[in-house]
């Protein structure tokens, strides 16, 4: 089918640049209409202080094919969520899939830096911004997702269950926080799996967002510019590839198997048949239990 989502209606929270935006903008190429929420718009950044913007956003969801619609939300303040899960019901009656997205913590959190010397209020920051957002957004939203039978939660994170289990990530409060967001996709799957809706989490690998590729000093057109100095940077992916992920759970009139589970854009390539945008199917996270963290040298093949 061309468009497999047309007439369906998503909310994605923290859509402003990286994964969220490569979801939406896959939602949109499926032919959904996209809710796209977050701090920075073009009247106004958020302390990121960077150029992307929810109506850049919006304007490439509409592009792709979708309808990209754009609503500043801080996800910290109910009322504000309310007030936008109170607009998506009244112009479109219904919600479709909701994708968890919300980050904001990418300059609060400290590297191999314990937690009696990370600083205390930027860690607690990180943990309001990274969960506590996401609970207050399905606190408001998900009624409106039950009215329909097959609704779809995905919780965005970093690193699968198994992998977070066995590794320590970054430090106490990046750790802590990736790893609730996995515990809260497992909470609603229960609570969410009888009532006719599937919740899930899912990690991207290691993502080329506008960050990510600000950081290596290159551009996505030549990204493999920053393989000499970081050679295992060769696994890296677009935030369309798990955006099609997230496509191909929406679009699976079986995807109630995935409830409760923690998945990955590697894994659900191999099982939809997906790819990234230049045609390979990365698999980030095995790549990294297999390769990297074994200090073997930077070999994608087989991989991607």
């Amino acid at each position: 089918m061309a468009a497999p989502l047309a007439g369906r209606v998503a909310l994605v929270a923290g859509a402003t640049r990286g994964a969220g935006r490569g979801i939406a903008v896959e939602l949109g190429a499926a032919g959904a209409t996209v809710y796209v929420t977050g701090r920075s718009t073009r009247a106004r950044r958020s302390e990121y202080d960077r150029p992307e913007t929810i109506e850049d956003t919006a304007d490439l969801v509409t592009a792709a094919g979708g309808r990209g619609i754009a609503v500043p939300v801080d996800h910290l303040e109910p009322d504000q969520v309310a007030a936008l899960v109170d607009r998506i019901g009244t112009e479109q009656g219904r919600l479709d899939v909701l994708v968890n997205d919300i980050w904001g913590g990418e300059n609060l959190f400290e590297w191999e830096v314990p937690v009696w010397e990370h600083d205390l209020d930027r860690g607690l920051r990180l943990l309001r911004l990274a969960v506590e957002t996401h609970a207050v957004t399905s606190h408001h939203a998900l009624p409106l997702l039950l009215r329909r039978p097959g609704g779809l939660v995905v919780e965005v994170t970093d690193g699968t269950a198994e992998y977070n289990r066995d590794h320590y990530r970054v430090s106490f409060f990046y750790d802590l926080a990736k790893t609730a967001v996995l515990r809260m996709a497992f909470a609603l799957g229960h609570e969410l799996g009888p009532r006719g809706a599937t919740a899930l989490a899912l990690t991207p690998g290691w993502l080329r967002s506008e960050i990510m590729l600000d950081h290596f000093g290159v551009r996505e057109e030549n990204w493999r510019d920053a393989l000499p100095a970081t050679p295992h940077f060769a696994i890296s992916e677009t935030p369309r590839y798990v955006g099609r992920a997230v496509t191909a759970l929406a679009a699976d009139p079986d995807v109630a198997r995935h409830n409760g589970r923690s998945r990955s854009s590697g894994g659900l390539a191999r099982e939809y048949g997906f790819t990234d945008l230049d045609g390979s199917r990365p698999d980030a996270w095995r790549y990294l239990t297999e390769v990297q963290d074994r200090d073997r040298p930077a070999d994608v093949t087989g991989y991607r």
